[in-house]
């Protein structure tokens, strides 16, 4: 029986267990990555377990996310992650220099290998061969450390790519097809494989446009086989040596396939306010916009660009339009200038940012009131953009110019021009803003700003565990939801205490204050609890606040890894209409505790209605442990104490 692409990688990397669906195994880790958001965190818990230099191939710090800097706090959070992967092995990629994913698929990607990051868009690798899993940041730092990483075996769907997209339609639209399909929980416990005719037209950013956006199947991954493409690309940014051929054997075995026509595709647009409701733009009419952004980790290559400066060009945007377009890297931004790209855009009107995440995480460029705003990115969760009552459609490069043309939400396949982009066979390669890791690491001071506070550590479980449940959410509670990240929070992701302050306060305002005045409780949440970002912080502001488990109808994969890996109990319902039952402010019991983790099946009483609950705790072994530990560093510690 022939394998996988995905099966064949975790083959030459497993460690831990045997290739079983839906048993754990943990796996060898090449490469990992992280980005200023999550990164403080995640160093701060490296240096926590002791170890001198990271035992990965390679790790990269990335500063892309708090770059807007209204006081010292981003700029002392990017001086200590500068100084301690100076310290510990860790090549640090300045600010300006550009996004962890366009970056890292340029210099650093290598098919075949295994990638973990700190950001839930790292599978964007898969479109250069890569199994790359986004993780929380203890993850990666065990990673770094030399740690496995462990995972359940995945399911694998096959996503069977034929015939070719037709001009105007792109990557974009056909992972927006795939959403269509899968929903923004359908991808759980599941890996992506595409393959197909198909597949040999799509170009290494197109492939990586389509696994950035995977990540909001819910997917622990998606990928693209090594061929030729590949190749191709790694000659252009000078990585020939960095090739290897990898792909499914013919006779492989599939979990599950879907097919995808690509010369039916049309345009798609996601509207607000999830990935997944997916329209066609033709659908949708007269539908007028005030503002587009392009740009993200999801649709920033040189190729996204050269097409939209192709629709842009002799041309100005609609008066009533803003339109501001990011570059993915400083190689696309130093391309742009050199082929003289960068003057058409800036006369058509856009407004040019810095090569960084900006709009897509609120970091910036926040439409006015009861807007509507198209973007290129990858999720558009309500008040994400920095606006609660603006209105996010997700589109394609090619949308998203023509509309800005117009004024209007338009169908590409509208548009009279030809569209003959062409790239250049090599890219413009400058690494002078990837700093080295220090020859002589114990010359290094680690520099500390006044911001950086310790990370809240979790005690070994009780045998008991009681309190009230301080709020009741309802379904796909993000993890913007969770802990916000916008442009007023985000220079505080190194002080969880003063973060801790705003957790959950878009769905309940007074959430912190009722945590503290009852020393902390339980959360309720309905189905796809904490989707979308892998902030640890999520975990570790609830940690902070008290809080001793969540209930919920199911979870997000990397939110259900944080927080167990922070000792907070995630507890899904045997029958989900048990949700209904509990109301905030009910007394729950759960006795016993840590013989119930080890059983998987817990029971909870509700001592205000006098009434019990099934709840299950199907996870393996070694995270149970983890729980009664309290915690992955706990259990850590436990273990090599031994």
């Amino acid at each position: 029986m022939g394998l996988t692409l995905t099966e064949k990688i975790i083959k030459e990397h497993l460690v831990v267990g045997e290739m079983e669906r839906g048993r754990e195994i943990g796996i060898r880790i090449d490469q990992t990555l992280t980005q200023d958001s999550t990164g403080t965190m995640a160093y701060l818990q490296f240096e926590a377990l002791g170890i001198g230099k990271v035992k990965t191939k390679r790790s990269v710090a990335y500063i892309d996310h708090n770059i807007l800097q209204t006081g010292p706090e981003n700029a002392d959070d990017h001086l200590y992650i500068q100084t301690v992967a100076k310290k510990h092995g860790i090549y640090f990629s300045k600010p300006g220099n550009g996004i962890c994913h366009q970056v890292n698929l340029e210099r650093f990607d290598v098919p075949g290998e295994t990638l973990i990051g700190s950001d839930s868009h790292t599978p964007t690798a898969g479109g250069m061969g890569m199994l790359a899993i986004g993780a929380g940041g203890l993850d990666v730092a065990v990673a770094m450390g030399g740690g496995e990483y462990y995972i359940l075996m995945p399911r694998i769907v096959k996503v069977n790519l034929t015939g070719r997209l037709k001009p105007m339609v792109s990557a974009k639209d056909i992972i927006l097809e795939v959403l269509r399909k899968f929903t923004v929980k359908g991808g759980v416990g599941k890996v992506f494989e595409y393959v197909g005719d198909g597949v040999k037209y799509l170009s290494v950013p197109e492939r990586a446009t389509i696994c950035n956006m995977g990540a909001e199947l819910g997917a622990t991954t998606s990928i693209f086989p090594s061929d030729e493409n590949t190749l191709e690309f790694l000659k252009a940014q000078g990585r020939t040596e960095d090739y290897k051929e990898i792909k499914p054997d013919e006779d492989a075995i599939y979990d599950e396939e879907i097919v995808i026509d690509l010369e039916k595709l049309e345009p798609l647009v996601a509207c607000p306010h999830s990935p997944d409701n997916v329209k066609r733009v033709s659908e949708i009419n007269k539908l007028k916009v005030n503002q587009i952004a392009i740009g993200s980790c999801t649709n920033s290559s040189l190729f996204d660009l050269m097409k939209v400066a192709e629709i842009l060009k002799g041309k100005t945007i609609a008066e009533d339009v803003s339109l501001v377009i990011a570059p993915g890297s400083k190689q696309v931004l130093t391309m742009l200038a050199e082929n003289g790209v960068l003057a058409d855009l800036v006369a058509s009107g856009a407004r040019i940012l810095e090569c960084a995440c900006g709009p897509c995480i609120g970091m910036g460029q926040s439409p006015c009131t009861d807007a509507v705003s198209l973007r290129t990115f990858n999720r558009n969760f309500e008040g994400r953009s920095g606006t609660v009552s603006a209105k996010v459609y997700l589109v394609s490069p090619e949308t998203a110019a023509v509309s800005a043309l117009t004024g209007y939400l338009t169908d590409p396949l509208t548009f009279e021009g030809k569209l003959d982009a062409t790239i250049s066979d090599k890219f413009h390669v400058n690494d002078n803003l990837i700093v080295a890791p220090s020859q002589n690491p114990d010359d290094v001071e680690i520099v500390r700003g006044p911001n950086i506070k310790p990370f809240p550590k979790a005690a070994p479980i009780a045998s008991k565990l009681e309190g009230i449940v301080l709020t009741k959410v309802g379904d796909n509670i993000t993890t913007d939801h969770i802990m916000p990240s916008n442009a007023k929070l985000l220079p505080f992701r190194s002080n969880i205490p003063h973060l801790a302050d705003f957790c959950l306060t878009p769905c309940d305002k007074d959430f912190p204050k009722k945590a503290k005045e009852n020393n902390g409780g339980f959360i309720l949440g309905g189905t796809n609890y904490g989707q979308g970002s892998s902030r640890e912080h999520a975990a570790l502001a609830p940690l902070y606040l008290g809080i001793k488990a969540v209930f919920a109808k199911s979870f997000a994969r990397i939110h259900k890894a944080n927080l167990i890996n922070n000792g907070i109990v995630p507890l899904e319902f045997e029958n989900a209409s048990d949700y209904d039952k509990i109301d905030e402010k009910d007394k729950l019991i759960i006795e016993d505790i840590i013989n119930q983790i080890k059983s998987g099946n817990v029971k909870v009483k509700n001592e205000t209605k006098n009434e019990e609950y099934e709840m299950i705790l199907n996870l393996p072994e070694r995270q149970k442990d983890m729980l009664i530990c309290g915690g992955k560093l706990n259990q850590i510690k436990a273990n090599t104490s031994h």
